[in-house]
């Protein structure tokens, strides 16, 4: 494998050269800012944990400044990319590394499951690293812990507050269900705040790099996963109410405002208290309780 030590993609002068020489123009719509600092990849692809025996599915790499330096540490790096007018520029820039792949599809609608068994080798470590594009960075990451996919960890770039939402304490303002759907599956920890100035072009917002470690089991015991998020929702349509009204509302058809109050009462949830107040162990057992009576 040849490793070009210099020259890396991720300098503003190369960026820009690259850009020129394909005549490439950035998408607002794809949500487009590519990285043009070293150190803080270099920071990024540390946090996660990326080393020779590492596979790594990357989203979104742009003309290649985070894959040119994955694919220096990783043992394969296979990303997905939805801009096809970036084939020319990857041809390009990635040339020298033979452990990368590029997949020209969108994530969400891409068969990832099928992509690993392919790509990867039966009970190797695989570990998602990426700068998502804003605008879609909830769809991506609630898809990929919903499909339950063998991947070990997650570290990615996304807005500041989003991060913020989810890696939230109860009793917080960022704390939601957001939240909840995150750290039911991962333990989740901000791991850096990135300035604007160290993309091209600069965002609108302050970025943070989030990683998330997925849970080898469950922290609670849920007995219905869909009941369980959908109680979670519920509970959230108007943050200032209380979780008996929100929950009174959403299942008026299945049960009385009372019931509901004497069923929280009985596994200890007061009912005049906010979603924002509870915990995840405390939903699991909102959950499991009334999937007996729903």
């Amino acid at each position: 494998m040849k490793k070009i030590m210099t020259n890396f993609i991720a300098t503003p002068s190369r960026t820009q050269a690259i850009m020129k020489e394909h005549r490439f123009s950035v998408k607002k719509s794809l949500g487009q800012n590519f990285l043009i600092d070293v150190n803080i990849l270099t920071h990024i692809i540390d946090s996660a944990g990326i080393d020779s025996d590492s596979n790594v599915i990357e989203i979104g790499p742009g003309i290649g400044s985070l894959t040119e330096q994955l694919a220096l540490k990783a043992k394969k790096v296979v990303a997905f990319e939805i801009d096809q007018r970036l084939k020319p520029v990857l041809a390009s820039t990635l040339e020298p590394y033979d452990n990368i792949k590029i997949i020209f599809e969108d994530i969400l609608k891409a068969d990832i499951e099928s992509i690993i068994k392919n790509e990867f080798s039966p009970g190797e470590k695989i570990h998602i690293v990426a700068n998502l594009p804003y605008y879609i960075t909830t769809p991506i990451l609630l898809r990929l812990l919903h499909d339950k996919l063998p991947i070990d960890t997650m570290t990615v770039m996304m807005q500041k507050e989003v991060a913020e939402r989810m890696a939230a304490k109860p009793n917080t303002k960022a704390y939601g269900s957001l939240t909840i759907a995150v750290q039911y599956y991962t333990n989740a920890e901000i791991v850096m705040e990135v300035p604007r100035t160290v993309f091209l072009p600069q965002p609108n917002v302050t970025s943070s790099v989030l990683h998330l470690d997925l849970k080898a089991k469950k922290d609670v015991d849920v007995q219905d996963e869909n009941l369980f998020f959908e109680i979670i929702r519920a509970s959230f349509v108007h943050r200032r109410k209380t979780i008996l009204n929100n929950l009174s509302v959403f299942y008026k058809e299945k049960i009385t405002k009372s019931d509901l109050s004497l069923i929280l009462t009985e596994i200890d949830i007061d009912p005049k208290r906010r979603g924002e107040s509870i915990s995840i162990e405390e939903y699991a057992k909102i959950s499991n309780r009334f999937l007996k009576i729903l």
